[in-house]
């Protein structure tokens, strides 16, 4: 098993750096018009390489390189070129928003899609035509859409929500909850379908396996069978995708968070990617890749968790 971590970590490590490398060429690569696009074409040509020194730019590429990731290393990454402040102090304080939305939308996504997959599975017939065409709608209907009916009905027709805002847990429970609860309603929509698809395909193949067949004749009930037995076989396939929906979830926050006028990282990416603050933007791709990394380790120990084979392979 240790050997099983070792490699993975490895592999999501080397995964990382070649992240990091490729996202600083693409950003840094037109270093000379940088300075240029901050300052405005009204600029002198010694203003501009008068910026362009002071922002480090006028260094070979790889010297550059060289000098963020030992900086990135110790966890500074750079300064704001607009207002100044760390980057990593400019993404702490906004990270806690977007993890809040997309733990929350997974962690309600998996129990409401595990739910109707087990039961589209067992049942079929009605319950699982009815399901099915929910599902369908979950994929066909985008998230935006959903987020602005939630507000028109619950926020401004009842007044049950707040339309806008963020409230951080450590002020107040329930404030927390009410701000993040249509945001991960309408981000959970098309994760739901994604997972309940995965969830009722693999419930259905692990029911038709032959040690099902013998469970049963053993009188196990079928609660058992299905709980016990056939859920641990059928989590594989549903782990991949709930990894997969996880990473998806962090691009797509950033609509629902400037929709809702929360504080994250999407609504930082947007502003940040709009005035050209290549450090923050780095920052964000950094910080969502190690998130990444992170999602794939533990998914591969559930995995391994659950089949032994995982470990071999």
């Amino acid at each position: 098993m240790f050997s099983f971590i070792a490699r993975r970590v490895g592999a999501g490590a080397i995964l990382l750096v070649a992240i990091a490398l490729l996202s600083f060429l693409l950003l840094y690569a037109d270093s000379a018009s940088i300075a240029r696009r901050l300052l405005g074409n009204g600029a002198t040509d010694e203003v501009v390489a008068r910026k362009t020194a002071e922002l480090g730019l006028d260094q070979p590429v790889l010297v550059q390189v060289g000098q963020w990731a030992s900086s990135a290393i110790t966890g500074d990454l750079g300064r704001s070129w607009f207002s100044g402040e760390l980057v990593s102090t400019s993404l702490a304080g906004r990270l806690g928003v977007t993890l809040s939305l997309v733990i929350g939308t997974t962690a309600v996504a998996v129990v409401v899609a595990v739910a109707l997959g087990v039961v589209a599975a067992r049942r079929r017939g009605w319950a699982d035509t009815v399901i099915q065409f929910g599902v369908l709608l979950g994929f066909a209907v985008p998230g935006f859409l959903v987020a602005l009916v939630l507000v028109l009905v619950f926020a401004v027709g009842l007044g049950w929500f707040t339309a806008t805002g963020y409230v951080p847990p450590t002020a107040s429970v329930s404030g927390w909850l009410a701000s993040i609860a249509l945001p991960v309603i309408a981000l959970a929509t098309g994760v739901i379908a994604a997972i309940a698809q995965q969830v009722r395909g693999s419930v259905i193949d692990a029911l038709s396996r032959d040690y099902v067949r013998t469970l049963r004749a053993r009188g196990l009930s079928s609660r058992s069978v299905i709980y016990k037995h056939v859920l641990r076989n059928a989590a594989g396939p549903g782990l991949a995708v709930v990894a997969l929906q996880f990473v998806g979830l962090l691009g797509g926050a950033v609509i629902i968070e400037q929709i809702f006028a929360l504080p994250g990282m999407g609504q930082l990416a947007v502003q940040a990617t709009t005035q050209g603050d290549i450090p923050v933007v780095m920052g964000i791709v950094v910080v969502f890749a190690i998130i990444v990394v992170i999602i794939n380790l533990l998914v591969d120990l559930a995995q391994a968790g659950l089949n032994p084979k995982v470990r071999m392979a």
